[in-house]
C-alpha cells in the first residue's frame, strides 16, 4: 500500500477512504445508494493496470473498463489514470455479504455498523460458472487443505500436469490462507496464490480475494452470515437528490447470447425501480450512452425536481 500514500494528495486522501486492506465507506446518512469517489492519479513509466488495481483494491477488468483507449501494460509516464472507487450499492436487502458476479465485486455490511466494506473478486470462468442464489457461511477455515475434485485433476492432466490428491497449507495452496465455506456444496470464498486473477474470471467456480483482503475479512465474518450472489450488470441509485446509473459488461456467456447487441430492457428496469415515485426528469440519451460504454462508473442520469444543477461531466468527479 506504500504506493497509494505516495501518489495521493491531500484531496485524494480525503475523498478515497483507504484503510489497512480494502475499501470501507460510511453508508449515506439519508439512505442514499452511492459511496466513494472517482479519483485520478498520474502514471509513472513502470506502472501497469495490475499495479493500480492491487494498490487501490480494484480488479484488472475494473481498471480496463474505466480507462478505455489506454494501454493497460504501458500506460505511459504522465498519463492520467481513472481510479473507479465510486460505487452504487447493490440492491437491498443490504445485509451480510452480497456478491455481484457481473461487477466482479463483493460487498459486506457489518451488522450494527453504518458502513460497507467492498473488495474485488475473481469468479468462475465459462464452463465453471459461479452460481447465483441465497446461501450462508457454514464454515471458516484457517490454512485450509485443498482436495482437488476429480474433474479438476482430469482437466490438469489433459494439460500435462498431475495434481496431487491433497494440497497441504502453504504458499502454493490455491485456497490461500483463509477460506469461508458456503452452503452451496463445493463453493468457497477464499484467498489465492495467484493474486493477478482477482478481478477476472479464472476460477473453477469459487470466489477469490486478494490475500490481504481475505485476511482482513475473515475475522469479521461469522458462521451463518447471509450471502446473496447476484448477476446484475446495471445498478441505479440516489445520492443527494441526484440519480446515478452504473453499467458493467455482461458476463461472456450472456454477451454471446446477445450477439454483441445491448439489451436496454434491464437498464430501463433498474432505472425505473430506483426512480420509483420520485419526481425526476431523466436523460434517456445519457442512460443509453452509459449502458453502451459500460465503464463501471456511476454517471449522473437525472436530478429530482428539487435539484436545479445541470448534469455535467463534473458530476462523476472526472473530466
Amino acid at each position: 500500500m506504500k504506493k497509494v500514500w505516495k501518489w495521493m494528495s491531500g484531496i485524494w486522501l480525503a475523498s478515497l477512504p483507504l484503510f489497512c486492506h480494502g475499501l470501507s465507506f460510511p453508508l449515506p446518512t439519508d439512505g442514499g445508494d452511492v459511496v466513494g469517489n472517482v479519483v485520478e492519479v498520474t502514471a509513472r513509466y513502470e506502472d501497469t493496470f495490475s499495479d493500480f488495481a492491487r494498490d487501490y483494491d480494484l480488479g484488472y477488468r475494473e481498471m480496463l473498463a474505466a480507462n478505455p483507449g489506454i494501454d493497460p501494460w504501458l500506460p505511459g509516464a504522465g498519463t492520467r489514470i481513472t481510479i473507479p472507487t465510486r460505487f452504487i450499492l447493490p440492491p437491498p436487502p443490504r445485509k451480510g455479504l452480497i456478491i455481484n458476479l457481473a461487477e466482479l465485486r463483493l460487498y459486506y455490511f457489518p451488522p450494527g455498523e453504518n458502513r460497507v466494506i467492498t473488495h474485488p473478486i475473481g469468479i468462475g470462468r465459462e464452463g465453471w460458472e459461479t452460481p447465483t442464489g441465497k446461501t450462508r457461511i457454514i464454515q471458516k477455515t484457517r490454512d485450509p487443505v485443498w482436495i482437488p475434485p476429480e474433474s479438476i485433476r482430469e482437466e490438469y492432466a489433459k494439460k500435462g500436469t498431475e495434481l496431487p490428491k491433497v494440497v497441504k497449507p502453504g504458499p502454493d495452496n490455491p485456497l490461500g490462507r483463509f477460506a469461508l465455506r458456503l452452503g452451496m456444496p463445493g463453493y468457497l470464498i477464499h484467498g489465492t496464490d495467484k493474486p493477478y486473477g482477482v478481478g477476472m474470471r479464472v476460477s473453477h467456480g469459487c470466489i477469490r480475494l486478494y490475500p490481504e483482503d481475505i485476511e482482513a475479512l475473515f475475522p469479521l465474518i461469522g458462521i451463518n452470515t447471509p450471502v446473496r450472489i447476484i448477476n446484475q450488470p446495471y445498478k441505479a441509485g440516489w445520492l443527494d437528490g441526484t440519480l446515478y446509473l452504473e453499467a458493467h459488461p455482461p458476463l461472456e456467456e450472456e454477451a454471446k447470447r446477445l450477439e454483441g447487441t445491448i439489451n436496454l430492457t434491464p437498464v430501463v428496469r433498474v432505472v425505473s425501480s430506483a426512480r420509483g415515485d420520485i419526481p425526476v426528469k431523466v436523460d434517456w440519451a445519457r442512460i443509453e450512452q452509459v449502458a453502451r460504454e459500460q465503464r463501471g462508473i456511476p454517471f449522473v442520469i437525472g436530478k429530482s425536481e428539487k435539484e436545479t444543477a445541470l448534469i455535467t461531466e463534473n458530476d462523476i468527479g472526472v473530466k
